[in-house]
């Protein structure tokens, strides 16, 4: 007990048991007396408590007391972190999925009026007479849809358009809205003079393609198709069936399947499409990508891509050649082990120059707007090329596509080799979309016998 409370105890006892008439008697005695008496009861009160349970009680209080008021400074912090993250992530979704309508001219009266919000979410209705959008174009042209199912692009004015007429374009829908279609087969310019130094053109058909989406909210950079010269599909044809069985003319569901395995495995697609690619003369194939943007961009961007992807190629085939010196060093060279490449393939100088030679293809040379086309080449000999055909307004403000332009080549076989690859074979390659639908086109082609190829597309 306190000294003060013993203090304050002490005249108490003397006025109730020791000299109460006293007390009593003098005024300014029993008036301290009372008020005393009113705080010593007060502080009996208190201290008839017991100690060690008010000093817990104190405790556990002010701790959830604490642990509340944190609990919910938490929750606060939180929902706005999930405010900020929603703020910036929604402007970014909203301007990748829909684009800006162009504008129209409001003179007439338009057939069918927007219904704002419904429309943006939605999209526009479409006719119950017509399986896709009749207004549709491609490269100045309009879609429509053809005889058998087939979509075809024709001009305007075109009666009864059928997919056979020379002046119709047939489509294959990639997918996407940002570019919804790539022509069925194209024509590109032979490297070579023909006759009488006449540049010749020849027919490539698609085999297959898809989009490269990059960055985990799978952002589409580009759509991406390959193209075989027609004349050569049935000389790709009898490289792929050989794969599986030499002694074949067309391969069976089992060797089929086999085929497709090969094709998806990341080692067995390299050596399958190596082997194919090393190939010149007439055993060669003739091969173009078509790259197309899904929004604007520059050749600077895509360039990098490129250059990235070939890096990581080479340094991994470094490692592997490595691997194989440290394994033969270990075992005293005692057994010959097989090698990935030739010793120093990608280390001399020439390749270097190479990969100069394939930066300046697209080095300066500005934007690639959304819908404009890039077109890499890969002849018999192994030389890369590179053509651009850029977007250009037509009249009445319609897109059209202009002239293209040859940007210019690479003759050195290894970094064509090195572009193939990066869509066809490895463990992950620029466009897993892309190489599966390759792969479904290569199936296609194999299970018909050699000689009587008809042309396949997906």
């Amino acid at each position: 007990m306190s000294s003060l409370r013993l203090a304050a105890r002490r005249p108490v006892f003397r006025c109730l048991n020791t000299s109460p008439a006293p007390l009593c008697s003098n005024p300014q005695l029993r008036h301290s007396t009372r008020s005393s008496r009113t705080d010593i009861e007060a502080l009996l009160k208190q201290s008839a408590r017991p100690k060690g349970s008010r000093a817990n009680e104190d405790f556990v209080s002010v701790h959830r007391a604490e642990a509340m008021r944190r609990a919910a400074l938490v929750r606060k912090r939180n929902w706005l972190a999930l405010g900020a993250a929603l703020s910036m992530i929604a402007p970014i979704i909203l301007v990748r999925l829909w684009d800006v309508p162009p504008l129209e001219d409001k003179g007439g009266k338009e057939e069918n009026p927007s219904r704002g919000i419904i429309d943006m979410i939605m999209g526009p209705p479409t006719k119950t007479d017509a399986p896709r959008k009749a207004a549709e174009e491609f490269q100045g042209k309009k879609v429509v849809i053809a005889a058998g199912d087939k979509v075809i692009a024709a001009p305007a004015d075109s009666e009864n358009p059928q997919a056979s007429d020379p002046d119709a374009i047939e489509l294959v829908e990639t997918g996407t809205s940002y570019v919804p279609y790539f022509p069925r087969t194209i024509r590109l310019t032979t490297a070579t003079a023909g006759p009488g130094g006449m540049a010749s053109d020849a027919e490539y058909t698609l085999l297959g393609l898809g989009i490269r989406k990059v960055s985990f909210l799978r952002v589409q950079v580009y759509v991406v198709g390959l193209y075989v010269k027609t004349a050569d599909l049935s000389t790709l044809q009898n490289h792929l069936i050989n794969t599986v069985n030499p002694t074949a003319s067309a391969l069976i569901p089992d060797e089929k399947n086999d085929l497709r395995q090969a094709l998806l495995d990341p080692e067995k697609s390299n050596k399958i499409w190596e082997s194919i690619l090393s190939k010149d003369g007439t055993g060669g194939v003739d091969m173009a990508f078509r790259v197309v943007p899904c929004r604007g961009t520059d050749f600077k961007h895509l360039q990098d891509g490129w250059m990235r992807g070939i890096a990581s190629r080479t340094d991994e085939v470094r490692r592997k050649q490595a691997e194989l010196i440290r394994q033969q060093a270990a075992e005293n060279k005692s057994i010959a082990l097989p090698k990935p490449v030739e010793d120093g393939e990608f280390s001399d100088e020439s390749f270097g120059v190479a990969m100069k030679e394939f930066r300046n293809l697209f080095q300066g040379k500005g934007k690639a707007p959304k819908g404009s086309v890039i077109i890499l080449t890969r002849n018999k000999n192994g030389t890369l090329g590179a053509l651009y055909q850029p977007l250009v307004q037509g009249e009445r403000k319609q897109e059209k596509m202009g002239p293209s332009s040859w940007l210019g080549e690479v003759k050195d076989e290894r970094v064509g080799r090195l572009v193939w690859l990066l869509y066809l074979g490895g463990q992950n390659v620029s466009s897993e979309p892309a190489r599966q639908s390759i792969v479904d086109g290569c199936i296609d082609i194999v299970e018909r016998p050699v000689g009587t190829l008809e042309t396949m597309v997906h």
